[in-house]
């Protein structure tokens, strides 16, 4: 199988060589792609160098998978082209998501929408995937009504830009190309993508459309705030959650342990409950904090941690591909 990494050199493309190692997703040719100024650069996966080429030559190369993080514009562009020569295409960005045609997909949950031969997968925004991961065993069961989300989103979310930003004001230097219209060291900013008219922001709204299609479920009303904080790594939500049917926290617990990915620390006596310092480098997604809001019948609260360059980016979309393979898909 000849695979092709496009944006090989950006943080998440990186994640994904890691991961492709991990999840030893074997291939013939490795086709890596960057921007024109990387083209013969090195990336490395299973202890060998590959250099960079340029998005025709792996055009030309016919790829049958095509794992991409390059930013929605390049792949309207890019994508479709690979699509034509028969390759499955699965896109980290925001460009297919909203597509009726296209499988958002986060493996656990709704592996079922994916087909076989040449497609175009969308793999969810970071802090969806963390978030329908700690929903769907008790959605199932339960029910979700409303949710009312809290993010808390690392600058390695606003790629190497967002990270330079952290590191150059730390150190008491002005960024040159700044991520934040504000300073982020000892700052928090209410603020991801871009504001709409209603002043909800365009991540906000990602987290509204996401979760309802991988779900499958439009009815339950959300309503979100992402904020940017001085962390490296790991994306952190609260979540306020509204059941339908009535639950006991223990049932919520064991639902929630029972779950492929999830791991439940949540021991308050011992000061046990999810942070990103701890969340870093691993694929699960953390849950703790589990308590009744007492302010509603059916009310929860549930704190969520995961590190978004891997379960948020890189390991979804990888996992995605190795069920593809596994199911003979590709």
């Amino acid at each position: 199988m000849k695979l092709a990494l496009i944006g090989a050199t950006g943080l998440v493309g990186q994640k994904m060589l890691e991961v492709i190692a991990e999840q030893q997703i074997g291939f013939s040719e490795l086709l890596p792609v960057a921007s024109e100024r990387s083209v013969g650069k090195q990336v490395f996966v299973f202890g060998k160098s590959y250099a960079v080429v340029s998005a025709d030559e792996a055009l030309e190369g016919t790829p049958e998978l095509v794992l991409m993080s390059a930013g929605a514009a390049v792949s309207r562009k890019l994508a479709p082209l690979f699509v034509a020569r028969g390759a499955v295409v699965i896109d980290n960005s925001s460009a297919w998501r909203r597509d009726e045609d296209k499988a958002l997909v986060v493996p656990e949950i709704n592996a079922d929408r994916l087909k076989q031969g040449p497609q175009i997968v969308a793999n969810p925004n970071c802090s969806t995937i963390q978030l329908v991961m700690a929903l769907k065993p008790l959605h199932g069961v339960f029910g979700i009504k409303r949710l009312v989300l809290a993010t808390y989103q690392s600058v390695s979310g606003s790629g190497q830009k967002g990270m330079q930003q952290l590191e150059d004001e730390a150190l008491g230097k002005q960024s040159v190309q700044p991520a934040y219209p504000h300073p982020i060291h000892r700052n928090i900013i209410p603020h991801g993508g871009d504001f709409d008219a209603s002043g909800y922001t365009t991540e906000e709204d990602k987290l509204v459309f996401e979760t309802r299609k991988i779900l499958g479920d439009p009815n339950i009303a959300i309503t979100a705030t992402v904020v940017r904080v001085p962390v490296s790594g790991g994306h952190s939500i609260a979540a306020n959650i509204e059941t339908d049917k009535p639950f006991d926290l223990e049932s919520v617990k064991q639902l929630l342990q029972a779950f492929p990915g999830i791991v439940v620390q949540d021991n308050p006596a011992e000061n046990l409950y999810p942070m990103p310092l701890f969340a870093a480098g691993k694929d699960e997604v953390f849950v703790g904090r589990i308590r009744r809001d007492f302010t509603i019948a059916n009310g929860l609260n549930m704190w969520i941690v995961a590190d978004n360059l891997r379960k948020g980016a890189a390991t979804n979309a990888v996992q995605i591909a190795k069920y593809l393979i596994d199911n003979n898909l590709i």
